[in-house]
Order: C-alpha cells, then structure tokens, then sequence
C-alpha cells in the first residue's frame, strides 16, 4: 500500500480505537510494519495548551488524536512542498517535516492554518498486521486520496469518503451505531 492511502473502518470493526475512523496512511513497509494518523477525533485542545510556540495563529490549531500509540508524540500534515524534511503523500499533502519552520510560516501568514492538521499519538501495526487486517475486511480501502484530509469536515469524514465512493459504500455510510435499535 502506497503512502497517501487512506483506510476507512467497517461500521462494525468493534475496535473503539478506530470506530467510524478514516486513517491516513502516511508509512508502510512490509517487513516493518506500518504507521498511519487517524482523521476523524478532533480533540478540544489546540496546539497552543501543549506546546510553548511563540503567539500567533499557530498557537490555535486543533490537535487530532492520531491514534492510541505514543499519545505523547506530535504529528502534522500539511499543504506546503517546499518544507524541509517533509514526505510526499501525494494529492499535495506532506507529513511531517521542519515543525519550527512550520510554525514561523503559519504565524507569518505564508501558511495558511487550514492547510495544517496536528497529532497526538498515531496508528502503529506490525509487520503484516495491516495486511490481515484487510484481508479479514476490518479496512476498506481509498487510494491516493491525502488531499481529503483538508476537505472534508473531521466530525463527518467517515461517513463523507463512504459517500463519495458510492455504490454498496453510500449504503454502508448510513450504516447504525448500534444496529440493536432498529
């Protein structure tokens, strides 16, 4: 799987972790494992609570939970090429990279806010875990879509990339929280 992939859960994985998530695949390898950040669990806390950045817009960007790994840890993806140290995902999306650049430019204006999301934690697997994972259909998956990360809203994103895939996807999106109630 190619990085910028993103894997979008079944409605009924049963895996609070990653219930009703859309992952961002950002690193895989095969005989290492691999590493992704989930899209859809904004937090209420902003960059500015956790980090002594200088003040600023910066200061006021939504953290994400990235998954349950290493909740100590920070991750971003962004919209800017040229940043030293970034990873191409495709669809003109970057993870990681110079945070302190990032953070210079989002206060000088260079950097839009909306073109940056923030982590805590992230998503690990194993070696082939991921892979099992799909095989036993715990994953649906969309490839080369990093760009949807900035347009499609984080408390409607699972639901949204379903719909956009259309066909048997469309009806899975309407799928019930606890399908005991219908």
């Amino acid at each position: 799987m190619k990085p910028g992939t993103l894997l979008i859960s079944q409605p009924f994985l049963g895996d609070p972790n990653f219930e009703r998530s859309v992952v961002l695949l950002c690193r895989h390898h095969p005989a290492e494992g691999a590493f992704g950040l989930v899209l859809t669990r904004r937090t209420a806390t902003v960059l500015g609570d956790v980090l002594g950045v200088p003040p600023g817009p910066a200061t006021a960007l939504p953290l994400y939970e990235g998954g349950p790994v290493q909740l100590d840890t920070l991750h971003f993806v962004h919209r800017y090429a040229a940043l030293p140290g970034a990873t191409d995902l495709g669809d003109g999306t970057y993870w990681s990279g110079d945070f302190d650049l990032l953070i210079t430019l989002i206060n000088s204006g260079t950097i839009s806010p909306d073109e940056v999301r923030c982590f805590v934690g992230y998503s690990g697997w194993s070696a082939g875990q991921l892979e099992a994972e799909i095989e036993r259909g715990s994953w649906i998956r969309q490839p080369a879509s990093a760009g949807k990360v900035f347009t499609l809203r984080s408390d409607a994103f699972w639901q949204g990339i379903l719909r956009e895939k259309g066909g048997r996807f469309r009806a899975l999106s309407n799928y019930p929280l606890d399908p005991s109630l219908n």
